[in-house]
């Protein structure tokens, strides 16, 4: 396919940076870009008719990582390293909330919580027993203790009837976050063309070469913020992981209010206003999640469903009103990756299902080292 004339001068023509990806870390860096170099031409490519991945699709906790979580990165991280990547979700978080204010997010401090099933009753004792460490660990970061026991208020069944709780964990509007961004990234005068999927890319001494869906383009720099969908160019450690999500129609008198975190954080819950969002479950088959392929399966769905009614809902009655999916990066080190892999290409991906907290930080990085 040709270009016209017009199509060439207004969208293609001397563009100094080109970005793959509108999520939260494509418009990120777009905006840091702006700031960076006032009078370039920035153009973001994105491929859906909206934006892919996870950046719209996500349950919208502004969090941190639950206890149980950070012990499992204490087991594979120093505490040098722990201490790091929680502090870099708490400034990300914080650049996020900045950035677009928190009446445009719907940012709300309600606290977090971590439930334990009755079955893990030596997790519980663990992370019980070990609070005082984690908590002087992470006081640098938040100043004051970061987890406390808290009971069961809200009445959950099946399983141990106390909660470990975060208060600094907040839930957010993913839908008016990126609504928000796409408003300040073309006020600054960014294209941004959906519907265009790249195919390849070839790099010289003068720029990149960009082909996409039927014709090519050039630019001085690309910039790939794509998340889990790297893998297919970045050869390093990314895999995708499709993480699937429920909510239920509204239900009259909900008393749950807050992020909850059960199973170390593979199943996750929350309250939008009267209704509950509940999503995970991956951990029953990783191999079938590991996919770039959106869409619901039987049996994460039926145990979504099942511990709605068992755990979340025992005595209330309720209806399923959407279910969808979205695709994270991750990878056996929880940080992201964030690459200066030649003069021209960049790459900001594997957030590790920590997107809103870290997408704005790891968008202004690729920014910078564009």
């Amino acid at each position: 396919m040709n270009l016209s004339y017009w199509e060439h001068k207004t969208w293609f023509d001397n563009v100094d940076y080109t970005i793959i990806g509108s999520g939260i870390v494509g418009l990120s860096c777009a905006l840091a870009l702006r700031q960076k170099s006032p009078k370039a031409r920035i153009l973001l490519l994105e491929k859906g008719s909206m934006p892919q991945g996870a950046s719209t699709k996500n349950a919208g906790f502004a969090c941190f990582g639950s206890i149980s979580e950070i012990l499992e990165d204490l087991d594979h991280h120093t505490p040098a390293e722990v201490l790091q990547l929680v502090q870099n979700r708490w400034d990300g978080i914080e650049l996020l909330r900045s950035t677009l204010g928190d009446k445009a997010i719907d940012y709300q401090r309600k606290g977090g919580h971590e439930l334990f099933f009755e079955k893990d009753q030596k997790l519980f004792i663990e992370c019980r027993d070990r609070l005082d460490e984690v908590n002087a660990l992470l006081k640098p970061v938040f100043g004051k203790a970061a987890f406390r026991l808290h009971p069961n208020t809200f009445g959950f069944k099946k399983i141990i009837d106390t909660y470990i709780t975060n208060p600094f964990e907040a839930q957010i509007n993913t839908g008016s976050m990126m609504e928000a961004l796409l408003v300040k990234v073309r006020a600054a005068g960014v294209h941004i063309l959906n519907g265009m999927e790249v195919a390849s890319y070839e790099e010289d001494t003068l720029g990149v070469t960009i082909r996409v869906n039927n014709f090519e383009f050039r630019s001085g720099k690309m910039l790939v913020a794509t998340n889990g969908f790297a893998a297919e160019w970045l050869q390093e450690d990314i895999v995708p992981a499709r993480a699937q999500v429920m909510i239920t129609k509204p239900i009259k008198g909900l008393k749950i209010k807050g992020t909850f975190h059960l199973d170390k954080g593979y199943y996750y819950f929350r309250n939008v206003e009267d209704r509950i969002m509940f999503g995970g479950a991956r951990n029953l088959d990783f191999k079938t999640e590991e996919t770039t392929t959106f869409g619901l399966t039987s049996n994460i769905q039926d145990k979504l469903e099942e511990v709605m009614r068992e755990t979340i809902l025992p005595n209330t009655p309720f209806e399923i009103d959407h279910r969808w999916s979205g695709i994270m990066g991750t990878g056996s080190q929880k940080g992201p990756i964030v690459i200066r892999l030649t003069d021209r290409v960049a790459y900001g991906v594997r957030l590790g299902g920590m997107g809103i907290a870290i997408g704005s930080h790891v968008g202004r990085e690729l920014a910078q080292i564009a």
